[in-house]
């Protein structure tokens, strides 16, 4: 399966973020999107340089929620998020002062389940955390609870695409969706508090606003192996770190750290030959956690991210208990991201 990354928490990206989009495409066979029917073509509109040539060279491949958020994510979706109703996560939050933001219903799992999507929007209104939808095809929803449902989404996905033959990993430019990704897993009732990660900002690559996408995917024909080999590194830490003791995390991190500088300046030192001009660097990190799941029944909230967890058990199998993960890669060519694990 092609390994994409997939796009989050917007559904489109906008024309100030094509330098950190081309050289995503080194570490990734492509991206993803979850577009609504009703914005087809906002992508074009958005980013009228490098959204219409990605998807003439089959580099971009836009998912329609009306029928990529099935029957499988949506279930789980619902029951995430009202796990997370009723363990009062979502208590205390200003109502007035907030700014609500629309979400599609699509992305809800309208297009699946009419009834169970209307259930859970009916349930946000009566606690003043959505309003009425106002075109039909959204919802109003207060920001924090509209992230909740991306964030999430962002996990599911991966278990839809794998149903829809593509392997999806949840990639951002916004450090603030990492950051809520963190915070949902760090919910008290979530069995992943205590298990999360997050790996620094490596600057692993260059920026390459400046060159050709044409130039870009040649480069990527010769050394992209090894970019994609890092990106996946990255991921198996979040989730070899999370099932670790925390007393032994800190200092396997510190560890893992330095090997990830030493390759990450081996691909710059690789790009600058290539290329020879001198270059801004891009970033690549993530967030995430791992932990082992009892099942549904004993971690509702890790039973549904359960879903999204690919491959065989890293742990746990002895025990019968499985491994479940929840990861994010984080990029950019300017910021950088502060380490914290817990």
């Amino acid at each position: 399966m092609p390994d994409l990354a997939y796009y989050y928490p917007a559904p489109y990206w906008h024309i100030n973020e094509i330098d950190r989009l081309k050289s995503l495409l080194l570490f990734f066979d492509g991206i993803a999107i979850l577009l609504p029917r009703y914005m087809s073509g906002r992508e074009s509109a958005a980013d009228p340089v490098l959204a219409g040539p990605l998807r003439e060279m089959g580099l971009l491949t836009v998912l329609e929620p009306e029928t990529f958020v099935d029957q499988q994510v949506t279930e789980a979706l619902i029951t995430a998020v009202t796990e997370l109703i009723t363990g009062g996560a979502f208590d205390g939050l200003d109502h007035h002062k907030q700014a609500y933001h629309e979400l599609s219903r699509s992305r809800m799992g309208w297009g699946a389940d009419v009834e169970l999507s209307d259930m859970i929007i009916e349930e946000l209104i009566a606690r003043g955390l959505a309003r009425p939808s106002e075109d039909g095809v959204s919802v109003p929803l207060h920001p924090v609870v509209r992230t909740t449902f991306l964030v999430l989404l962002s996990q599911l996905a991966r278990a839809a695409g794998r149903r829809a033959g593509l392997a999806l990993h949840p990639a951002t430019s916004s450090h603030r969706a990492v950051e809520d990704l963190v915070r949902v897993l760090s919910l008290p009732a979530s069995p992943s508090a205590g298990h999360l990660v997050t790996l620094d900002l490596e600057a692993v690559g260059l920026d390459l606003a400046s060159v050709p996408l044409d130039d870009i995917l040649e480069f990527r024909e010769h050394h992209g192996k090894a970019y994609r080999a890092y990106a996946r590194n990255v991921r198996r830490q979040v989730s070899e770190l999370g099932l670790m003791d925390p007393d032994e995390r800190e200092a396997a991190l510190l560890a893992r750290r330095e090997e990830l500088t030493d390759v990450s300046q081996d691909l710059r030192d690789t790009a600058r030959r290539w290329w020879r001009d001198p270059l801004g660097t891009f970033a690549l990190g993530a967030g995430g956690a791992a932990w082992l799941s009892a099942g549904p029944l004993h971690d509702p909230l890790g039973g549904v991210l359960a879903l999204a967890t690919a491959g065989a058990a890293l742990a746990g199998a002895a025990t019968g208990q499985e491994p479940t993960s929840a990861y994010s890669y984080v990029f950019t060519v300017r910021h950088e991201l502060g380490s914290r694990t817990a």
